[in-house]
């Protein structure tokens, strides 16, 4: 925490302003209020010091982009960062390649080598790296990328989304085809069944969690600048411009829990330190990339979030899934970004607002010049809440008790925090049953584990997020192992229409590997023993 706040300090001018923003910051990571993504935590103050978790970058139509950008992927990953890709502009696979009279390999084919890549290089040699993979729904080999991880082990460094269009949502409610386009021309080459498309994405989560969906169309609606966002990092909380990044940190909430309310004081000073922190770290950063260093400090994107939202709420006796848990949920969103936006105001009054302000969406909304083109994001935070000692993002509780996986093979038996620090020493129990009425004598009620949310309670806590967001929410829609194809159409059909950006589904059990799992009811475990 003292290397952290030293590092990231260095931006400021020399003198007493350096020594209380270091000072504050430093009791904040300390008590754990504020946590920063994990490549800042790795390596600030650090040789490497590449310090953002988000990227994004092009794949353009001709092998110098291909593997440029795959040159690029090696050294994010290798730093600690994260990738998200649009194979879209690339021709289908057979297409007439006329520079060599030959044909096309495919969107696909390129995905497999930039998996295997991934697979040589572990994020910063701390972990494997991420990706994400998207291509348009209206790509014709759009049917080719949807299968694509249902061979066992295929893609396994890839999280996979389908660029969904308002004009393909618009023909899947009228129960049409929908137009396909050549990405080099233009022209439309063929057509789809949209019900049918869109019952094989749905299937083909059901069977393994991929793919997901972005809605690009809303995502574009949306973002500040006219620039067009075409993919989004590995957990899709961060729709980002070609060789755009962005730096994250989450505010843990049951920190700020003042009785049966929230230390609101407190808060609006943490996210106005954050949001300061954050643009520091743009300029404290070591970029792998020089076209990523020009494009992210043109646009300054940042990205406040939240964690501890199902603990909080358990210490309010509120359940998850009831519209209580979503009023508090925007009033919590509303306010930081409310509050983030003010310390961007404050920070362009000091240093200048972003590049393109006054050409910006929030120019026209009568905003005062921002520092950053987005302050606000909700990250999965799966690192820096375990870190925390609180649950993550806004998911809801997993289990009573989860047996969590990690790196090569290793698992270990985990309690939720929430009902640890209520544990008495030395009590054990017997197994997930136990544990689980152990919580509902304690929180009653309120108790409410992820199996237990209906697709509407998770994906109104989703969209209460989203409607005060810049960014997007990164948020599972967790179902049971017994849940239909039909559970995810109707996950898939309610996301658009509540106005999320994405959405991602994933049915427990549906992959042989997953990070959390129940865990064993032969397991017994003991607390602070």
């Amino acid at each position: 925490m003292r290397r952290v706040s030293e590092a990231v300090s260095q931006a400021e001018r020399r003198g007493a302003k350096r020594d209380r923003f270091k000072k504050r910051i430093f009791e904040m990571l300390f008590e754990r209020r504020f946590l920063p993504n994990s490549p800042t935590l790795m390596n600030a103050g650090l040789d490497q010091g590449q310090l953002s978790a988000c990227f994004v970058l092009p794949v353009e139509d001709h092998l110098g982009s291909i593997f440029e950008s795959l040159k690029d992927a090696a050294l994010i990953h290798h730093s600690g960062g994260g990738t998200g890709f649009s194979f879209s502009r690339l021709r289908p696979l057979g297409d007439v390649v006329h520079s060599t009279v030959g044909t096309a390999a495919g969107p696909l084919a390129f995905m497999r080598i930039y998996n295997e890549m991934t697979d040589a290089i572990r994020q910063g040699g701390r972990r494997r790296g991420a990706n994400m993979g998207i291509l348009r729904v209206d790509h014709p080999d759009i049917e080719a990328f949807i299968g694509m991880k249902h061979q066992l082990g295929e893609m396994k460094n890839f999280n996979l989304s389908v660029g969904v269009t308002h004009a393909f949502m618009r023909a899947l409610e009228a129960r049409k085809s929908y137009a396909l386009y050549d990405p080099a021309s233009g022209g439309e080459v063929g057509r789809l069944d949209a019900e049918r498309v869109f019952r094989q994405i749905s299937k083909m989560a059901w069977e393994g969690g991929d793919p997901g969906l972005v809605f690009l169309d809303r995502i574009n609606r949306l973002h500040p600048t006219s620039e067009e966002i075409e993919a989004t990092n590995p957990c899709g909380e961060q729709p980002l411009l070609p060789y755009e990044s962005c730096n994250l940190g989450s505010l843990s909430l049951p920190k700020y829990r003042k009785g049966n309310t929230l230390n609101w004081a407190l808060l609006a000073e943490d996210i106005e330190f954050s949001i300061r922190f954050l643009d520091n770290v743009i300029e404290v950063n070591t970029f792998p990339v020089k076209a990523i260093e020009k494009v992210t400090r043109r646009n300054r994107k940042v990205g406040l979030g939240v964690m501890g939202f199902a603990d909080l709420l358990l210490e309010f006796g509120v359940r998850y899934d009831s519209v209580e848990a979503a009023l508090w949920a925007q009033r919590i969103m509303a306010f930081v970004d409310q509050r983030a936006k003010a310390a961007s105001t404050a920070l362009a009054k000091e240093r200048g607002a972003f590049h393109g302000f006054s050409r910006s969406m929030w120019s026209r909304l009568g905003y005062p010049p921002l520092r950053n083109m987005t302050v606000t994001t909700v990250a999965p935070t799966g690192t820096i809440s375990t870190l925390a000692g609180v649950s993550s993002g806004i998911e809801p509780i997993f289990s009573a008790a989860v047996e969590r996986h990690i790196l090569e093979g290793q698992k270990f038996l985990e309690i939720p925090s929430v009902l640890s620090r209520k544990t008495k020493k030395n009590q054990s129990f017997t197994g997930v049953a136990e544990w689980d009425r152990h919580a509902r004598e304690i929180f009653g009620a309120a108790w409410c584990t992820s199996g237990d949310v209906s697709v509407l309670g998770h994906l109104r806590i989703q969209t209460s997020f989203q409607r005060f967001c810049d960014a997007a929410v990164s948020k599972t829609i967790n179902l049971p192992h017994e849940a239909s194809v039909e559970n995810v159409e109707e996950a898939y059909r309610l996301a658009f229409a509540l106005g999320c950006k994405g959405i991602t589904v994933y049915r427990d059990k549906s992959r042989a590997e997953q990070v959390l799992s129940h865990a064993n009811d032969e397991a017994g475990v003991c607390i602070n023993c």
